[in-house]
C-alpha cells in the first residue's frame, strides 16, 4: 500500500496549485476587506477555471463533469483548502452530486446548468432545531392533487443569496419518522418562498448565510427529488462526501498552508539574537503540526479509497471529519502562537485563518455527534475501524 501521487494527480495537483495562487489568492484581502467578491472578478475566475477544466469536478463525465475517482476529488478538495471559501464557490462550483438522483427532465433543467456554471445551488437541510440531527427536520410538504404545498423554515443557509434554487428537505409523512422525509428542488422567486437577511460570521467573510422562509409555496411534481421517503437517505448520503470533502480534504489543506507560512516565519523571525525556529518549543509546535497532518491526510487517502473500492464508509467519514477539523484547529492555534502578536493582528493572513478554522468542527455535524457515531458503530462490533486485519 503505497500513497504516491501519479504523473497524472501531481500534474493535476500542481496545476490547481499554481492556479490558485495566481488567480485567487490575491483576491483574498479584497473579499475580507470588503466582504464580498466583485462580480467581474467572479465572472473572470469561473471562466478562467472552467477552461482549465476545473469547474464541477466531482460531477461524472456523462454529466459534464470532471468524472474524478474519489480519492483523485479529495485531491483537488485538498488544494482547494489553499484559499477561502468564497472563492472557492465561484471559481470551482459547489455542485452537489444530489442531483445525480434526479430524473434526466430534473438533470437536464437543474443539474446540467450547474455544471456548466450557469446557475447555482444550495442544500437547505438545518432548521433552528435540527441541526446534526438532520431526522428531526419540521418543514412539511403535503400534497394537493398533483400539487406539494411546503412550509417551514430552514437556516444557516450557506450562499443562499447567491443561488438560484435549493435542494430542500421535508416531512411528507408524519407517520413514517426518518423515512417519511422528501427531497424537492425549489426555485428561487416562487410565491411564498422568500429570503431572510445575510447573518454576518465571524469567519468565512464573502459567503451569505441566511435563512429560508416558505409559506405555503407551490411546487409542481417535477420538483420532487428521488423517490418519496428517500429525502433523508439522499441528504446523508451528500452530508458524508460534504463531509469528506469540503470539511476534512480542506481542513487539511488549509492546515498545510498555515503550517507553511508559520515555518517561513520561524526561519526569518529573530528574537534573543537567532531565529526563533531555533528554540525548542517552537520546534515541538512545528513538529506537532507536521505530524498531525500528515495523520490526517492518510486517513483521508485511505477513506477515499475505500469509497473507491465501493465502501460506504460512513463511519471512517465520521472519524475523518473529527481528526482533520481538529487538526487544523491545532494547527492554527499554534500557528498564532508562533506569529505572536501580529498573528492575532489583522493585516496578516493567520488571523483570518484563525477564525475560518473554528467553523469546522460545527458544521455538517459537530465533533461531539461524530464521535457518538463512531463510539455506537464500535459498542455495535466494528474492529475494523482501529484494526486492519479485523472483518
Amino acid at each position: 500500500m503505497e500513497f504516491q501521487l501519479s504523473d497524472e494527480q501531481f500534474l493535476l495537483v500542481s496545476t490547481l496549485r499554481r492556479f490558485i495562487g495566481i488567480e485567487l489568492h490575491p483576491l483574498e484581502d479584497i473579499v475580507e476587506q470588503t466582504g464580498e467578491l466583485a462580480v467581474e472578478d467572479a465572472e473572470r475566475i469561473l471562466k478562467n477555471s472552467r477552461d482549465l477544466g476545473f469547474y464541477a469536478m466531482n460531477i461524472p463525465e456523462q454529466h459534464g463533469g470532471g468524472g474524478l475517482s474519489t480519492l483523485d476529488w479529495m485531491l483537488v478538495e485538498e488544494q482547494f483548502g489553499y484559499t477561502t471559501d468564497i472563492l472557492i464557490r465561484r471559481a470551482f462550483g459547489n455542485v452537489y452530486e444530489i442531483l445525480l438522483a434526479g430524473t434526466p427532465e430534473q438533470q437536464e433543467r437543474w443539474l446540467l446548468p450547474s455544471v456548466k456554471g450557469r446557475r447555482t445551488f444550495s442544500i437547505a437541510f438545518t432548521e433552528p432545531e435540527a441541526g446534526s440531527d438532520a431526522a428531526s427536520i419540521r418543514t412539511t410538504a403535503r400534497r394537493e392533487g398533483d400539487t406539494w404545498i411546503l412550509s417551514g423554515q430552514k437556516c444557516f443557509i450557506s450562499d443562499a443569496h447567491f443561488s438560484d434554487f435549493f435542494v430542500v428537505t421535508a416531512v411528507t409523512d408524519q407517520e413514517a419518522a426518518h423515512r417519511g422525509i422528501s427531497t424537492f428542488i425549489v426555485d428561487k422567486g416562487l410565491e411564498g418562498f422568500t429570503i431572510g437577511p445575510d447573518q454576518p460570521m465571524m469567519g468565512l467573510r464573502g459567503t451569505t448565510h441566511a435563512d429560508l422562509f416558505f409559506d405555503d409555496v407551490k411546487l409542481g411534481p417535477e420538483t420532487l427529488l428521488g423517490p418519496e421517503g428517500d429525502g433523508l437517505k439522499l441528504a446523508l448520503e451528500t452530508l458524508g462526501r460534504v463531509r469528506l470533502a469540503q470539511i476534512g480534504a480542506r481542513a487539511i489543506g488549509k492546515a498545510t498552508r498555515i503550517l507553511d507560512l508559520t515555518i517561513e516565519h520561524a526561519r526569518q523571525r529573530k528574537q534573543f539574537g537567532s531565529p526563533i525556529g531555533e528554540f525548542q518549543m517552537i520546534q515541538k509546535m512545528l513538529a506537532d503540526s507536521a505530524m498531525e497532518i500528515k495523520a490526517a491526510r492518510l486517513a483521508l487517502y485511505a477513506t477515499a479509497c475505500s469509497i473507491d473500492r465501493g465502501n460506504e464508509a460512513r463511519e471512517e467519514i465520521s472519524m475523518v471529519k473529527v481528526q482533520a477539523s481538529e487538526t487544523l484547529g491545532r494547527v492554527v492555534d499554534r500557528a498564532v502562537q508562533i506569529f505572536g502578536g501580529s498573528g492575532y493582528a489583522k493585516g496578516l493572513p493567520i488571523e483570518r485563518y484563525y477564525r475560518d478554522a473554528r467553523i469546522y468542527r460545527i458544521f455538517d455535524g459537530t465533533s461531539e455527534i461524530h464521535r457518538t457515531v463512531i463510539a455506537k458503530a464500535l459498542l455495535k462490533g466494528a474492529p475494523q475501524l482501529y484494526d486492519l486485519v479485523a472483518q
